[in-house]
């Protein structure tokens, strides 16, 4: 024992491993930095202990250490072993002040960057806020219980299904993460699987899915009318998203860069698309019409918005649609009316409608041997859909039927 003294544990530079006996070792790396070691054996298997860098540890401090692993390992107490299980309970102890809102801004902040949908990064605070943080903002993450997350859902699982679903799957997500930092233990409280599918009733039989108004297939050309008499930004945009079929922010965040108007082809990059795929749009004449009115407006946007530098928000175009007094459609039900018609009006398989609209095809086995897009096909069914709901001005008195 006692081979090393501080002078030389301070003074010494070079790499190395150094010696103090019974085990202690000195270890010098590379660029200077000093820790010390203890080595020993327990139950036949050699082991390395950390005992802390030098100088925040001095030699002194490091034998002390060493001598009270040496009590422990007297009383056949693994000292690794032991070191572990009190930085558990110290983990443990401390999530104690941990409160579930606290854990919950922490999951947002984490992975709000990867949620495409603003309304999406909008609803997750706000769902937790009004129903979640009134009950259990302020316990700790390990105590939340099904009884909390019953409390939670119950008075809303059978009036507002959808909201009470993103709410549970929510808390969910949010103990699960805890649970990865070692904040709570146990099984989660909020999972539906084996656990809370026992204790409240299906989704279905809580309440029937509310499909999105969309507007008959046969009224949209008078619509279109209505829209072409528009020259407002969000009425051009309604109608690029009617003569494409596509999603709303799919429409109105779309950039000039993605558009090839010689080959007429608009291509979505994957990022902006809820596949996380790219999707290529085949480009008629009358949504070519829309986008030479769209020139000049603004270098990087098709549709900007009156805030400079930004495109239109969802909003605009549900404006659109309710300034006409047609207010109970929303644009997203387009794509059903394009559905619809593409059903009971053309010969297109099915397969190629469900590409025009960016499905994802729910055969696994399918999707692996499907590579193509179909992309001609979908040309001739987009060139049809736009014959459809624009083949000609509506009469004055069509569109004033439309908006009675």
């Amino acid at each position: 024992m006692g081979k090393l003294t501080a002078k030389q544990v301070e003074n010494v530079t070079e790499a190395g491993k150094y010696e103090d006996g019974e085990g202690l070792r000195l270890l010098v790396d590379k660029s200077g930095n000093k820790r010390f070691i203890l080595r020993y054996q327990f139950e036949g298997r050699r082991r390395e202990m950390g005992l802390g860098g030098y100088p925040a540890v001095s030699l002194k401090g490091a034998r002390d250490a060493a001598a009270a692993v040496r009590v422990q390992l007297s009383q056949r107490v693994d000292p690794l072993a032991a070191r572990q299980a009190a930085e558990e309970a110290e983990r443990l102890e401390q999530s104690k002040s941990r409160t579930f809102e606290e854990c919950a801004k922490e999951y947002i902040a984490a992975h709000s960057p990867s949620w495409k949908n603003e309304k999406h990064r909008q609803q997750w605070p706000n769902t937790l806020a009004t129903y979640a943080y009134p009950k259990i903002g302020e316990k700790p993450v390990q105590e939340v219980s099904t009884a909390d997350v019953l409390a939670i859902l119950k008075p809303i699982w059978l009036t507002k299904a959808e909201t009470a679903s993103r709410v549970r799957n929510r808390i969910e997500l949010v103990l699960d993460a805890a649970r990865a930092q070692g904040l709570r233990t146990g099984e989660n409280p909020a999972q539906w699987r084996g656990h809370l599918d026992k204790l409240l009733p299906k989704r279905s039989q809580a309440q029937a899915v509310k499909h999105r108004p969309a507007m008959p297939w046969d009224d949209v050309p008078a619509f279109m009318t209505l829209l072409s008499g528009r020259r407002s930004g969000a009425a051009r945009a309604l109608r690029f998203t009617i003569l494409t079929a596509c999603r709303s922010t799919e429409v109105l965040h779309a950039t000039w860069a993605e558009f090839d108007l010689k080959a007429r082809v608009w291509t979505i990059p994957g990022e902006r698309m809820k596949a996380n795929k790219p999707h290529r749009v085949p480009l008629t004449d009358a949504m070519l019409k829309v986008l030479e009115l769209q020139r000049g407006h603004d270098d990087t946007w098709v549709f900007p918005g009156w805030r400079e530098g930004r495109p239109f928000s969802n909003m605009a175009m549900v404006k659109v649609v309710r300034d006409a007094d047609l207010g109970h459609f929303v644009p997203h039900g387009f794509r059903s009316t394009f559905r619809d018609w593409s059903a009971e009006c053309t010969m297109f398989p099915r397969d190629v409608c469900e590409m025009a609209l960016a499905h994802t095809i729910e055969n696994r086995v399918e999707a692996a041997y499907r590579r193509g897009d179909l992309f001609e096909k979908r040309r001739a069914l987009m060139e049809a859909w736009s014959d459809h709901v624009v083949p000609r001005l509506a009469t004055p008195a069509e569109a004033q039927q439309l908006a009675a």
